[in-house]
Parts: C-alpha cells; structure tokens; sequence
C-alpha cells in the first residue's frame, strides 16, 4: 500500500492539527507541502513537522502546479477561502476542508459542484461525527430500536476574545456560522432534513469593543421534516477560556445525555428494566475523521461528511442568522 502525499493549506492552529496527525499516519501519509500567506510561517511549520523537507509554498496554486499530490487539508479561516476546492478538484487531489466551508450558500454549493464533477472523496471536518457516544447512538437509531426522535437540545459556551477576524462578522460569520455550526451539523446527523428554523441573535456582552461585531448570546429553534424539533443555546460570556458543548436526545424509547462526543448515558424508556448504558472513550474523533477520508480514498467507498453535508450545515447555520435579523422563521 503506497504512502498518500499530502500538502496542508493554512498553518495556524487546525493546520498543526492535522499535521500532528499525518505525523501518527506516515504509515499512510506523507506531509510533502506546506502553504500560506506567510511564507515564514509556513516554512517554520515545514520545519517542525518534517524538518524542512515538505515544499514551502506562499501561493496554493502554483503548490498544486508544482507538487504531485494525493490529498490536500484546507484549515482556512471562512473569509479566505478562494479557489482552493477548485484547484484541488482540477488537478484530482481529494481534500479535507474545514468548517465552515464558505461563507456564502453559493460559494459553498460551488465547491459541491466542482468536487463532485471531478469525482474526488471529501471530507468536512465535523469531528463530533466521529465521536464513540454519537457513533453508538447513530448505530441504534439506524436499527429503529429507539423509535423516532422528538428533541433534541444542545448548548456551546466559551469566553474568549478570540483573533480579531473572528470578532469581525463579515470575515467569520458570526458565533453561530464560525463555532456553533458543529451543533447544527450533529443534529442534522441525527434528525435529518431540517425546515425552518427560527433564531434569536444579540451582542450583549461585547459592545464597548468596537471591532466586536458578531452575536455573543444567541437561541435557536429547529423544526425538522420529521416533526421534530431541537434547540441550540450559545453564548460567548461564559466561563472564560473553557469551551463546554454537550447536548441531550429524546427518542420515542431512548433519552440520551452526553458530556461531550465521546461520553454519554444511555436511559432506556421503554419499559423494560435495562440499566442505563455508559459510553466513555477518548477516541481521537480528529484522527478518525482523516482515517476515514483514506479508507474512502483507498476503497471508493463514500466519507461520513462529504462536502455536501458540509453546505447543507451551512444553509442551515446561515437560515438561522437570517432569521435573527428579521426576526422572522426562516424556511429552508
């Protein structure tokens, strides 16, 4: 089995990420380019994770013309993504790209068509799909022992400043677009097709700050085709530097709590007299995710989170920031 060549785009905080891990995978991936804007930077990240042997390219489109490869990570903040997909996509390297993957539905629906014209496997990087507590919980709502789902709630609290692109909403998106999408796209992952969706936005926290210009409180209600709905409550006021995102499920026969992806109980509602089940993992759901973009590259097989899932959380995250300034539900 031949070792995947690999080039990351964007060396700050996720591209390390991802380079750490393509270290654990050598047996699979070779992390052969490195790229951003700032030069510098990128060469010192070509330093640390290959000792200076990965390429070193400020310009994304002449690393594509100029290094054969096989796989390409994109850790872009949402406003400078460009044509990166596109690039990809032209000279066949499948990509995993990181969320958001846009900050427009059309930009992001553009990636969609050119990825899936050119045939290549992709892969958003929604890790809570890969947690071990969510697995198990999608396993049994596949086998229709739970019955169907009537709610779900989920909550994401942080305090933190954050980069000033991030405060800036024309270059994030805002909390809910840059942070809280993960919410979203678990319970797209669980409850399917959404439909409307109504959304409560406010910066209460942050108006002495005068670049700080995205939501810091923020309440959301989703209504699904299935009947059912969910709640997504987030705030950037609350305990500082500790990021908490935990959520809770109710099934027809199974009410689900997780601490996080990887830790939940199990109540089981129907009657009988079965224990309560405890899921507790430290499964890297970061690793996961790129194992199983390799198994898809390697097999043909099909990713848990193509880039399509990755613009329909994004329609649904943008829904909701609509709904907030007009105050009004929004249909999706």
């Amino acid at each position: 089995m031949s070792v995947l060549n690999a080039a990351i785009i964007g060396c700050g905080h996720f591209g390390q990420r991802h380079a750490q891990h393509i270290t654990e995978l050598h047996e699979d991936l070779r992390l052969v380019a490195c790229c951003d804007v700032d030069e510098t930077r990128a060469r010192a990240f070509s330093e640390t994770y290959t000792t200076g042997r990965a390429a070193v390219y400020s310009s994304h489109q002449k690393m594509f013309d100029e290094t054969p490869l096989d796989v390409v990570f994109i850790c872009l903040p949402p406003f400078a993504h460009s044509d990166e997909v596109e690039q990809a996509a032209a000279h066949g390297v499948h990509v995993l790209i990181e969320k958001p993957i846009a900050l427009t539905s059309e930009d992001a629906w553009r990636m969609v068509e050119v990825a899936e014209q050119a045939g290549i496997k992709t892969q958003v990087g929604f890790m809570f799909r890969f947690g071990a507590a969510v697995e198990e919980l999608k396993s049994q709502l596949a086998s229709g022992s739970t019955g169907p789902v009537g709610l779900m709630s989920a909550r994401y609290f942080c305090n933190a400043l954050h980069s000033p692109w991030w405060r800036d909403r024309s270059k994030s998106g805002g909390q809910l677009v840059e942070q809280v999408i993960h919410m979203f796209d678990l319970m797209r992952y669980l409850m399917g097709d959404p439909i409307h969706v109504y959304s409560r936005q406010e910066n209460l926290f942050h108006r002495a700050l005068p670049d700080y210009t995205v939501e810091d409180v923020s309440a959301t209600v989703i209504h699904f085709d299935s009947g059912a709905l969910a709640v997504v409550y987030a705030t950037n006021g609350a305990i500082p530097n500790k990021w908490i995102n935990d959520y809770r499920l109710v099934a027809q026969k199974l009410t689900v709590e997780f601490t996080d992806a990887n830790h939940a109980t199990f109540y089981h509602t129907d009657g009988t007299d079965v224990p309560p089940t405890v899921i507790a993992s430290d499964q890297n759901y970061y690793l996961r995710e790129i194992q199983d973009l390799l198994t898809a590259i390697r097999t043909g097989s099909a990713t848990r989170t193509p880039i399509r899932e990755g613009a329909k959380s994004l329609d649904l995250v943008l829904a909701a920031s609509a709904s907030a300034d007009s105050h009004r539900e929004v249909s999706l």
